[in-house]
């Protein structure tokens, strides 16, 4: 029976990359023998890297969605005639038609075997800045959890003083022929051999640090240097900081995505900067000179003409987030854009009231009765209960 990948890291079948990865983070940081030297939980953190390594590789992962076991030793996952993926034992479109048109045995040998040094996964971290930090760049040390060369044995996989040996049942090819009867003829067919997985060798005596893998799992230290004007989802590539790959395989790249956190006072809409500006009625009505502290702590004076109205977009040039080009160059700067609240007074003493009547005389303006008919019941209210009918 075929082993249930998803289930041992904790994640549903429709997965994505990031989410396995999260799940097999998360497990790591509980089973790693580092952490727990408890054999249990030994055995739990090789069951879930064997998981984890499978559900990462896409044609496995294909297999174990097709209700096979790429581990199988038996061979690629059939688990049997009655189920599984009826091409496991075939390693693509090529051996399919090796098998019907006879290209093994007319070449004499299938492929041959699988290198035991394999490329390393890329990894992603994620890091959350300020809007300042976005604005200057930053260089900060990351702690990763990452698979490293195996010191002990280098990447080989084997006790100190021992060496991979041939695999008796394939010879070194690394396959397994079997030749069947079909309406078609005689079928060659070649699948990985179960004793050596493919590799054409096997490891007697495989190292005690990292069991034959040639990498292990270790926290470390990298440095990452932000550029300035990055934003929300922007992704930083650090070239083979990621994942070692099996036999000591070349490592991946190290990804780290940048999470911006909302500021206080300014939002963002790509490399323009927006405020709001609460300012009162009087200061609208005569105009005023205010100061504006920018992201960078230099303040910018604001001059607000006399009669500034609610809404009022005011824009300071150049004053917004570095506009990032895909080199990571700098090319120029975006603009502030200051949003104009003019706020009113909520509530007024009797002189303060007297005045603002004292002024609206002067002004001339008119002022409506807006709650009732007043005394010739021609206020605002009568006026729209006349327009209405008498209704």
């Amino acid at each position: 029976m075929a082993r249930d990948y998803y289930g041992i890291l904790g994640v549903e079948r429709g997965a994505d990359a990031s989410e396995i990865k999260r799940a097999y983070r998360k497990l790591a940081r509980e089973l790693h023998p580092d952490v727990n030297p408890d054999p249990e939980a030994q055995e739990r953190f090789r069951e879930m890297s064997t998981a984890y390594e499978v559900l990462t590789d896409p044609e496995k992962r294909r297999i174990v969605d097709l209700g096979g076991d790429p581990m199988d030793p038996r061979g690629g996952g059939g688990g049997g005639a009655g189920g599984g993926d009826p091409f496991a034992g075939f390693g693509g479109f090529s051996d399919i038609m090796d098998a019907f048109f006879g290209g093994t045995a007319a070449g004499g040998r299938g492929r041959g075997p699988r290198s035991r040094v394999q490329p390393g996964a890329d990894a992603l971290i994620r890091m959350e800045l300020t809007l300042e930090d976005c604005a200057a760049g930053v260089q900060r040390d990351l702690t990763v959890d990452t698979a490293v060369l195996c010191t002990l044995c280098q990447g080989s996989g084997c006790a100190e003083g021992t060496h991979p040996t041939a695999c008796d049942t394939c010879g070194g090819s690394g396959e397994i022929q079997s030749v069947q009867r079909s309406f078609l003829g005689q079928v060659v067919t070649a699948r990985p051999c179960p004793t050596c997985r493919g590799f054409g060798e096997v490891i007697p005596d495989p190292c005690r640090q990292c069991a034959g893998d040639g990498r292990v799992r270790s926290r470390r230290t990298v440095s990452v240097k932000i550029p300035a004007g990055v934003a929300e989802g922007m992704r930083v590539r650090l070239s083979g900081q990621g994942e070692v790959g099996s036999g000591g395989g070349p490592a991946g790249d190290l990804y780290v995505e940048v999470e911006e956190a909302p500021h206080e006072i300014f939002t963002r809409d790509g490399s323009d900067l927006h405020c709001t500006l609460p300012l009162p009625m009087t200061a609208a009505a005569l105009g005023a000179t205010l100061p504006l502290t920018l992201l960078d702590d230099t303040v910018q004076e604001l001059h607000i003409e006399a009669g500034t109205q609610h809404g009022t977009v005011r824009t300071l040039r150049g004053k917004g987030m570095p506009r990032l080009r895909s080199t990571g160059r700098v090319d120029g700067y975006g603009d502030l854009l200051v949003h104009v609240e003019v706020s009113v007074p909520t509530k007024l003493d009797k002189e303060q009231t007297d005045l603002l009547r004292q002024l609206a005389k002067m002004r001339e303006e008119e002022q409506p009765d807006l709650v009732g008919g007043g005394r010739n019941g021609h206020g605002l209210f009568s006026r729209l209960r006349d327009s209405w009918g008498g209704r």
